[in-house]
């Protein structure tokens, strides 16, 4: 993708913090059709306006002390972006943007980018993927070919390659020795030739790539990847990094974690929150799956030292739910990030090995097996939340998949605007179910308050009561 050109008007706006500018975007995305400009132009007929708006000013929100997306909607409500139709595409008119992502009358170059991925995935997403019918959304197949295509359309399924992704999970809140090890744990796989993968965001979505560019400079490795998953329903909250230079938006968190599984080659979980415990409890529904049993996925849980107790309460909590096999979907390691790495390194020859001998591909796990019920979007309300069949007679993979959904309810309630609102206007999701399951859960739950990893700033007030 070229670069676009910005450029500032010289009349300063009325707030310091807000600035109008120009943004004429050049390469790909040059040529659009009229289409897809009318459906940008399209406001108030449903069109893509709206959502490219959002997504747009969280982008530029990059860097902010708040994960309320409401709370950022609101602050900046005048934002606009004017698209200007010309013959042979669009021209962009931001105004009041974010100041932040400028320095010196010029946009953030990475932001820049980010902000034309969103336009480029959002115009694909809704014309190839939904609009067309090409795709089959209400079979396990077709939701698989969906993501295969965005990631495909983004650049991010590079040919040719040798398994060397890693992607990083953990919280967007977490403290200063957390986020250091991080880094740390990102350093030592950037020294060995690994690339990372996270949810594109701060916390230990950042640090891991911070840590990757010093290992990938010291190596000389000029085409270290940086790859930022994201979806529009968490964008606001968990805006991309400047550090990230591939960039994909998912349609829904659903198909954001099958692309992160997918893609990886193996996982690596810091400590986080509920959108830590979704994304654990999404891989071992997986992992837990009879048909995935021969297939190697590294998967790591670390922590700086000291992470120890969360780590048990972690793995007490799993083995409480699902049971004691599924500590061998993982391994625990504390305080050591060179061994982190190695056994990344060493699961990748597994990786590789069994993607020779079964003829699968590479860059995306065919292979893998996701259970549909991991696959359908859940949309959180209270009766859905209510709803959820919280029962220890459940075969252990499809229990995962229903208490994934609970935490993406809490994720949502935590810090998204639909669910803001819901809690706002109903109360907090009540969680209902067997006692002997729902103990574990309220002691994962009350763990993550205690050590606020619920939030990122301002007291938390819970989203969910428990209903034994």
């Amino acid at each position: 993708m070229k670069r676009a050109e910005v450029a500032i008007p010289a009349g300063p706006t009325e707030d310091d913090s807000l600035v109008d500018a120009r943004v004429t975007p050049t390469g790909s995305l040059e040529n659009l059709s009229q289409m897809e400009v009318d459906r940008l132009l399209d406001s108030s007929r449903g069109g893509l306006y709206p959502l490219y708006r959002r997504c747009s000013l969280a982008v530029l929100n990059s860097g902010g002390e708040t994960d309320d997306a409401r709370a950022i909607f609101d602050r900046y409500a005048d934002f606009d972006i004017d698209i200007v139709r010309q013959a042979w595409g669009i021209k962009l008119e931001l105004h009041n943007a974010p100041a932040a992502a400028f320095v010196d009358g010029r946009m953030i170059r990475g932001i820049q980018e980010h902000l034309f991925a969103v336009l480029r995935d959002i115009l694909y997403i809704h014309g190839e993927v939904y609009e067309h019918g090409s795709v089959e959304l209400r079979e396990p197949a077709g939701i698989t070919n969906a993501v295969y295509r965005v990631l495909r359309n983004a650049g991010l399924l590079q040919p040719r390659v040798r398994p060397d992704i890693v992607v990083c999970w953990g919280g967007h809140s977490i403290g200063r020795d957390e986020y250091e090890y991080t880094k740390l744990v990102g350093y030592e796989l950037g020294l060995r030739g690994l690339n990372v993968c996270t949810g594109c965001g701060p916390g230990a979505m950042k640090g891991p790539m911070k840590g990757a560019t010093i290992g990938h400079a010291k190596q000389r490795i000029q085409s270290g990847r940086y790859i930022g998953l994201t979806e529009p329903g968490i964008v606001a909250a968990e805006p991309p990094n400047a550090i990230v230079n591939q960039l994909a938006i998912l349609p829904d968190i659903e198909k954001r974690l099958e692309a992160f599984v997918r893609i990886g080659h193996g996982i690596v979980v810091f400590p986080g929150g509920a959108g830590t415990a979704e994304e654990i409890l999404y891989l071992v529904g997986i992992l837990l799956d009879p048909q995935n049993e021969q297939q190697p996925y590294p998967v790591v849980f670390t922590g700086p030292r000291g992470s120890e107790e969360y780590w048990h309460q972690v793995d007490a909590f799993l083995v409480g739910t699902l049971g004691e096999r599924v500590r061998q979907c993982y391994r625990i390691i504390v305080g050591d990030q060179a061994e982190v790495a190695r056994e990344m390194l060493r699961g990748m020859s597994s990786v590789r090995e069994f993607r020779r001998r079964a003829s699968d591909a590479y860059n995306f796990n065919w292979l893998l097996r996701i259970p549909h019920e991991l696959q359908q979007p859940f949309e959180p309300t209270h009766a859905a939340m209510a709803g959820l069949k919280l029962h220890r007679d459940s075969p252990p993979h499809q229990l995962a998949a229903e208490l994934r959904r609970a935490f993406s309810g809490i994720v949502a309630g935590n810090v998204k605007e639909a669910g803001l609102r819901l809690i706002d206007e109903h109360g907090p999701f009540e969680l209902h179910g067997d006692a002997e399951l729902l103990r574990p859960l309220d002691a994962l739950l009350a763990s993550f308050v205690r050590q606020r990893r619920m939030k990122l700033s301002g007291e938390y007030q819970p989203c969910y009561r428990i209903v034994a």
